[in-house]
């Protein structure tokens, strides 16, 4: 290169240069043009996989969820069938008479059903019926009597329990007298769809 003039020296300097940034354009017009269009490619594939793949777990899973409808379907349907339909008093009497034997609640006093809408939710299936009772019982009764009905009977519950001691009558000096609790709590049961 000591050997060239100067004028070549100057066009082989130039050739370099030029050939260097013609590298260069190439490199960074077309080749990484392309490598950052992999990339694009690659997390696209990549999010295109997950999805099958969420796909394909549903599919696996529908099986099992067609089951678990069926299975839901059936308790529902034993349940419906357990729900007052009819005449709602003579349903109320019986099954609050039955508990009442198991748990030693005596209960003086009931109201006549009342049948509503369910505010709740909107355009639920249901209809409610609420019915209200009073008497007396020993804390422990009545709490045997709560639970009872609770468990018994998954479709109803209880509300606006108000309990207070019983008042004590003239002479009532008696210890399991005043130990004695009165109640007063409504209780809320759905209806079967289609009964009156």
């Amino acid at each position: 290169m000591r050997k060239l003039s100067k004028e070549k020296r100057n066009q082989l300097v130039l050739v370099i240069l030029l050939t260097g940034m013609a590298l260069g354009g190439i490199w960074f017009g077309l080749i990484n043009f392309q490598q950052e269009a992999l990339r694009k490619l690659s997390d696209r594939r990549t999010v295109v996989k997950s999805r099958l793949m969420q796909i394909e777990q549903a599919g696996r899973n529908a099986d099992r969820l067609e089951n678990d409808l069926t299975q839901a379907g059936k308790r529902l349907a034993h349940i419906e069938d357990d729900m007052p339909s009819g005449d709602l008093y003579a349903w109320m009497l019986k099954n609050i008479g039955l508990l009442k034997l198991q748990s030693k609640v005596e209960i003086a006093s009931h109201s006549a059903p009342e049948v509503k809408d369910v505010a709740l939710l909107p355009k639920f299936p249901y209809r409610q019926v609420i019915y209200t009772i009073g008497g007396t019982a020993y804390y422990h009764d009545l709490g045997k009597f709560v639970a009872d009905f609770e468990n018994q009977y998954p479709y109803s519950r209880l509300q606006n329990l108000d309990i207070a001691p019983e008042p004590t009558l003239a002479g009532g000096d008696n210890k399991e007298q005043r130990e004695k609790l009165t109640f007063h709590m409504e209780i809320v049961t759905l209806v079967k769809p289609g009964a009156s």
